[in-house]
């Protein structure tokens, strides 16, 4: 997985149609995506409770893209080598979630996966400045993490400093949360390379009719690369 600064877009699966999972990665990688983001809750560190190892590993058959895992749960490290094992090729974890960040990222790394790192809405963009050696991404919410669907909060700002502090690392900053075709341009102008977006991909189309997904992350794309002149 070559390192690039182009505008990646990344469909959560958390809106797709849980009874056709397979066939609904297939339908947005067909229509365009550049990665396929799984969100992983635990009723515990946000409220609600989605996906585990073993349906990571299903979902992993039909990835052909990236696999971009979102860990949303607190402890993180017990369960780090299952997800690796389940064929994430990205495994992020929340800076709020345990004491030790550092350590977390290390074990992801050494575990085989690339280590991202993610930031609450309420937490400053400095709660990671001291991570930028170890992390290959950063995650930056737009919204409170635990459902999809949620009111976009404004990150521009928290994006800026970002970008100023990761200088020329290899290091992405990925957007999640209320992304659309409206919030894409700013964030991107920002320095957001990776921009997650569920219900905004998934709406109007079924993996009957994949169409509209495609139309859904042109449309994002194209107004996140506007932005980029």
């Amino acid at each position: 997985m070559s390192f690039d600064r182009s505008i990646k877009i990344a469909p959560s699966i958390l809106s797709a149609d849980f009874a056709d999972f397979g066939r609904e990665i297939r339908a947005v990688e067909d229509q365009g995506a550049d990665w396929v983001h799984v969100d992983v809750m635990d009723g515990h560190f946000v409220p609600n409770i989605t996906f585990g190892p073993p349906a990571v590993a299903a979902f992993r058959k039909h990835v052909t893209t990236v696999m971009d895992v979102h860990l949303m749960i607190a402890p993180v490290d017990p369960y780090i080598d299952a997800f690796a094992r389940a064929g994430a090729d990205i495994i992020t974890a929340h800076v709020e979630a345990g004491a030790h960040i550092h350590r977390t990222l290390q074990a992801i790394r050494g575990a085989g996966a690339r280590a991202g790192v993610a930031l609450n809405p309420g937490t400053p963009a400095e709660a990671v400045e001291h991570l930028l050696d170890l992390a290959d991404l950063v995650c930056v919410m737009t919204v409170n993490p635990g459902f999809g669907g949620q009111k976009f909060i404004d990150m521009t700002a928290k994006v800026r400093r970002l970008r100023a502090m990761i200088g020329d690392r290899p290091v992405h900053i990925e957007i999640d949360g209320g992304v659309d075709p409206a919030t894409a341009p700013a964030l991107a102008a920002a320095g957001a390379d990776v921009l997650v977006a569920g219900s905004a991909v998934f709406r109007g189309g079924s993996v009957s009719n994949s169409a509209p997904y495609g139309e859904n992350i042109a449309a994002i794309r194209a107004a996140a690369q506007a932005a980029l002149g």
